[in-house]
């Protein structure tokens, strides 16, 4: 009974980490992923044109592949956590991946779009610009961490040609901050050789934070966006 206690507690706690409201909580069998809830705005990244049903199935399949991983993940756990039988599944989505896909594609057209936005682009300075790059880029992870740590550390399990879609989104966002550096680097408002690196630096930091990001913590996305946003320009600093 000792031994079973700590487990659920284990499990708790890293479902807590996750961004995910453990079922135990709310008196469920701890042991499934079904009345899990996402604790962060990832609901609100799919398409309107999506009925109810598709929707909770990604929401499904966000908190099966946040809580558990893709690749241990099954069907049968992602259509028992949107309370529908296993083969209701095949009806919007024909495979586990064809999900994966749409979240990890979403995820990635979302967050570019936050970026691309045109007050980035008309910011009055290039430091100006990079700040409100940088703020945004990590506001935006830290409002769907859940959503957005599947986004970007489920990568393998995408068939290649749904990869290739992926990876053109990832070089299109590493292009809006490679342009945003590059302009302060033009007129001499930065002190950069290496673009490049200090852009993979800046995408790191606001990336990652979804390993560890919890809403419930004391640094807000728009806290954490302006510390990272300080961050990014001292590291292009004269």
């Amino acid at each position: 009974m000792t031994k079973r206690i700590l487990s659920d507690r284990s499990r708790a706690v890293k479902l807590a980490a996750r961004g995910l409201e453990p079922a135990s909580a709310r008196g469920l069998d701890p042991a499934s992923t079904r009345g899990l809830e996402l604790a962060d705005r990832s609901p609100s990244l799919w398409s309107p044109e999506l009925d109810t049903v598709a929707r909770d199935l990604l929401n499904s399949a966000v908190v099966c592949f946040a809580a558990n991983g893709y690749n241990a993940t099954t069907t049968r756990d992602i259509s028992t956590g949107a309370g529908l039988s296993p083969a209701a599944m095949y009806v919007h989505f024909r495979s586990k991946e064809l999900l994966l896909h749409e979240i990890i594609r979403t995820g990635h057209e979302r967050a570019l779009a936050h970026i691309e936005e045109a007050q980035v682009a008309a910011a009055a300075t290039a430091g100006d610009g990079l700040r409100l790059l940088v703020s945004r880029y990590t506001e935006w992870h830290a409002w769907h961490h859940v959503a957005a740590r599947v986004a970007q550390y489920e990568l393998s399990g995408l068939a290649p040609e749904h990869y290739a879609e992926v990876l053109e989104l990832r070089h299109a966002t590493n292009t809006v901050f490679h342009r945003a550096v590059a302009r302060g680097v033009e007129d001499g408002s930065f002190a950069v050789t290496d673009v490049a690196s200090i852009v993979r630096g800046m995408l790191s930091l606001s990336i990652d934070l979804v390993r560890w990001y919890r809403l419930d913590q004391q640094d807000s996305p728009e806290r954490l966006g302006a510390l990272y946003a300080d961050l990014a320009g001292k590291m292009v600093s004269r």
